[in-house]
This record gives C-alpha cells, structure tokens and sequence, in this order.
C-alpha cells in the first residue's frame, strides 16, 4: 500500500505566514525522505488558520525542495479558476519537475459567498454546470497539440498552456458525493474520496465510480484512493491530545463559529470543550486516525483492503505544542514517520 500527504498548511497561534510555509517545506521534505508516494495541497481562501490558498505557487515552492515525491492539488477548485491560467500554470510546472506534478480538480468553491463573489468580479469563476467541460477544456490546453477555438469569424485559434510541452500532469477528480465518483467514471479520470471531511458515503461513491468508469486517454482502469486525517504518536493518549486543537476547529466550523489560528495543543484541554463541541469531535474520532502507531497503521490498512485500495493519503492533523520551533511542525511529521515505520514492519512479514 502506498502512503501519500495531503496539507493544508495550518496556521497555528503565535505563526506567521511565512513559518508556516516553512513548515509545509519542511513537512514536504520528510514525506520525500520517508518514501511517501505523493504531496498535495489544497485550496482554501480567507481562513485564518489556513495558509493553502494558492496551490500552483505552493506546489512550486514543495517541488523545489524535494526530489522524487509527486507533488500536486488536493485540490484547485476549477470554478474559480480560467481554464488557460490553470492549464498554463501546471503545463508550467510539469515542464519544471517533469513526471511529478498532479493537478487533483474539484469543484467546491474553498470559501464562502463572498470570496466566490470577489474572485467573480475579475472573470474567474464559471458556473458548475460546465464543470465536465472545463476540465477536458484545461487538459486539452496543457497537452502537447494544445487545442483550437472556435472563434464567431475567421480561422480557428490555436491555443497552447506552453509553447513546447513534452507532457501533461496527471490528472485527478476531488470529490464526496455521487455527483463527482460518477462524473469520474464518466470521464475515464482516477478519483480520490475526500474521507477527510466527508466521513461517510465511501463504499456508496467508490461502487458508482467503479460501475460507470470507461476507459479514457486519462486511465485504463479505474484507480483510487481516499483521504483520512490522522495523529499518530507513541501513547494513544498522547496522539487524542495532539490531534485535540484541529479536532476543535473542525468542530467549530460545524457549528458555524469564528475560527481563529489553529490552538496550540498545551493551550487547550478536554474539560473546557462546550458539551456540543465535545459530542461533535466525538463524531469525528469515529472516521479520523488517532491513535498509538500499531492501531493507526491497522485502521489504515483495513480501511484500505475493506474498500480495495492500494493507496491512502494522510492529512496529518497533529498538534504543536508552545515550545516547538515556528517554522516546524514537529508531531506532523512525526505522525508520517510512525505511520511509516509500521508500513516498513508490515511490508517484511
């Protein structure tokens, strides 16, 4: 089974923006070490304790710093975004780190009413109806031939993401829900369930796609993995405590409050939880990983044979403490070195 990382690049009390992207450098850094398949980021805007804005610009700065692992999207909400800049930006960044890049597309807009209305204001967003067409738009773009445009007079317009492409990403649909895992066999495209927020609806969306893939110029066959969050520490006990601070916020964005950065994990306890917030991380803990690295690594390795998946992303959601250094998420890291030690174990029996 392969190990891959998805980050969000938290932002945690006491962090600036520029320590956090040094951490996601550094977390990037140890999944390249550790032998992790893939690093993708995501796309969030406006969020206090959320850094993951742009993923093309944070995919360059992660490519750059690492040597092998496959770096992507987790993924670009295509919506917001102009087919050309998307096509031009990853065409972009394969032509950099060829053979690593993957553009994971969803179609949720990352934000609220109001971002969605501000990046309409310059020209960016586009219905969700055309979803299926934006996409084949943007990889026609990327690719070597590029595509024409029809344009309401005169010849066809040639257009290309870049003047001599070799090759394209990989490419990728992002989704919870019928819509996408159909949309996905549909399109021939490998799809990854977003177990991480979703939390139910796997095996349901996972059979959709299976049932209605047709083979494409994407894939031959159907191809997929899911996405769990997960703290892994020496101590059951130590990994509930750590995983508390991201656990709270997930919580409070539920039940609709003002998130702020992420706590640091010595800032907080059970006991000062509201009742509600406590039933809801409750809830949480039933599909996060959290756990001592022998029962971690088994939930993991179960909810992959369960539903016949041969990869598994980790979004590492351990805590900080106060005395870690800034510009380094030291529990994360420790999470996919756990996870990885017990991969290594199991893989020699």
């Amino acid at each position: 089974m392969k190990l891959s990382v998805l980050d969000l690049v938290p932002v945690r009390t006491g962090q600036s923006t520029t320590q956090a992207l040094a951490a996601m450098v550094s977390l990037a850094k140890t999944a390249d070490s550790l032998g992790f398949e893939r690093f993708w980021l995501a796309e969030h805007h406006n969020m206090p304790s959320v850094a993951s804005t742009n993923p093309p610009v944070l995919i360059a700065m992660a490519a750059a710093h690492t040597s092998r692992i496959r770096v992507g999207s987790g993924g670009v909400m295509l919506p917001n975004h102009s087919s050309l800049i998307i096509a031009e930006q990853f065409a972009l960044l394969e032509a950099a780190h060829p053979g690593r890049i993957d553009l994971g597309i969803g179609r949720a807009p990352g934000s609220d009413p109001v971002i969605t209305a501000l990046l309409g204001q310059s020209g960016t967003t586009t219905s969700v109806d055309r979803f299926p067409q934006q996409i084949m738009d943007t990889v026609s773009i990327m690719s070597p031939q590029g595509t024409r445009v029809r344009l309401p007079s005169g010849p066809d317009y040639a257009l290309h993401g870049t003047p001599a492409a070799t090759n394209i990403p990989a490419v990728w649909l992002l989704g919870s829900s019928d819509y996408s895992a159909r949309l996905a066999g549909e399109m021939g495209l490998p799809y990854v369930f977003a177990h991480h927020f979703a939390g139910a609806g796997l095996a349901r969306a996972l059979d959709l796609y299976r049932s209605t893939f047709r083979a494409s110029i994407y894939s031959d066959k159907p191809a997929s993995f899911l996405v769990v969050n997960a703290a892994v520490a020496e101590t059951a006990e130590q990994a509930r405590h750590s995983a508390l601070p991201q656990l709270l916020q997930f919580a409070r964005l539920r039940l609709g409050r003002k998130l702020e950065a992420v706590p640091r994990a010595d800032d907080i306890s059970e006991a000062q939880l509201a009742d509600e917030e406590r039933v809801l991380i409750d809830k949480l803990l039933t599909s996060w990983v959290v756990d001592e690295p022998v029962a971690a690594w088994q939930r993991i390795a179960s909810l992959s044979a369960e539903h016949g998946l041969d990869e598994v992303m980790i979004s590492p959601s351990a805590g900080s403490l106060q005395a870690d250094p800034p510009d380094r998420s030291p529990a994360r890291e420790r999470t996919l070195e756990l996870l990885v030690e017990q991969k290594l174990r199991h893989d020699r029996v």
